[in-house]
């Protein structure tokens, strides 16, 4: 591994630092080099290549905002061995605590920017005697993302589409549902899905889903602090409703009373919330049981009963 390190990365010393580690799906371990330290992610699956080019792109749509701190990817490698491996910048990080409220402030201007982009250049294309000058960044006025991203090792749809309903339950459910289908022919997830699908225009009667930069798969291990403020990492980042991001921030461990209040601040709940809320996160549990088996059956099932109703 140092010897492709030092290739990669044209340097001459290539030494690891700490304990390797990693989550559910990749393993992790930081180097220090003649120049400065960096962090690796390898994987060995046959799907590594996609995963870790969707998660770079994700670190640079986000960083691009200038929002939030993210670890500043630098190249993705593939290995002779099989997989590949992400190589990106090492930061020293501790779990999130000072720095929750910022957090939840911040996340909401990554929420924010691509309407607030928007805005901006609506207001200069009005302005008399001024003519239209080129965004900041560019306006994204469709769901979806220029590249797959995956949330854990499962490929996401990103294909763009005009419309959030239809993303969402084509894109990200019924896919999902499909997958289940595939691995477990389970009737009664499929007889809920076909109740369920038909009742979920009605929970977004009235609410207007403008498209937000989101990291796509937002719990309690993918978030941190470090001297100065918060980050987020392992991104699976597409343009959807901003609301779909706290589908997975009350699971497993959640964030606290700081982050969602400031959170909410400045992305107030909209009525409704508490069911879509749950529909946001029947693909998170359906996902999770894609992943990991049927553990989370029963969640998912108890969701569709739900909403179903």
């Amino acid at each position: 591994m140092e010897e492709l390190l030092k290739k990669e990365l044209s340097c001459s010393t290539v030494t690891p630092v700490g304990s390797s580690g990693g989550g559910c799906i990749s393993e992790g371990q930081s180097y220090r080099t003649d120049s400065c330290t960096v962090f690796t992610k390898i994987n060995h699956k046959t799907q590594a290549r996609c995963m870790f080019d969707g998660e770079k792109a994700s670190l640079e749509a986000i960083l691009s905002t200038n929002t939030i701190r993210v670890p500043k990817p630098w190249k993705v490698v593939d290995m002779e061995s099989g997989g590949a491996m992400f190589i990106m910048e090492h930061i020293d990080m501790k779990s999130l605590n000072r720095y929750a409220g910022k957090l939840g402030e911040q996340l909401a201007d990554l929420h924010l920017h691509n309407k607030r982009q928007k805005d901006k250049q609506k207001k200069e294309e009005q302005t008399v005697g001024k003519g239209t000058s080129q965004a900041e960044d560019q306006v994204i006025e469709k769901f979806g993302f220029h590249v797959k991203t995956c949330c854990g090792y499962i490929a996401l749809v990103n294909d763009w589409q005009d419309d959030w309903v239809s993303f969402y339950a084509q894109q990200r459910l019924q896919y999902q549902v499909g997958l289940v289908e595939q691995s477990y022919g389970d009737r009664e997830a499929r007889e809920l899905w076909a109740s369920l699908q038909l009742k979920i225009p009605k929970l977004f009667e009235g609410v207007e889903v403008e498209p937000a930069l989101l990291h796509g798969d937002l719990w309690s291990g993918n978030v941190a602090e470090c001297s100065d403020g918060p980050l987020i990492f392992d991104p699976a980042s597409f343009y959807g409703h901003a609301e779909f991001e706290l589908g997975i921030s009350g699971m497993f461990g959640g964030f606290g009373k700081r982050f969602y209040d400031a959170y909410y601040e400045n992305i107030p709940k909209a009525p409704g919330f508490e069911k879509r809320h749950q529909l946001y996160q029947l693909f998170h549990y359906l996902n999770h049981w894609n992943h990991f088996g049927t553990g989370y059956r029963g969640s998912s099932l108890r969701i569709m009963k739900e909403l179903s109703k």
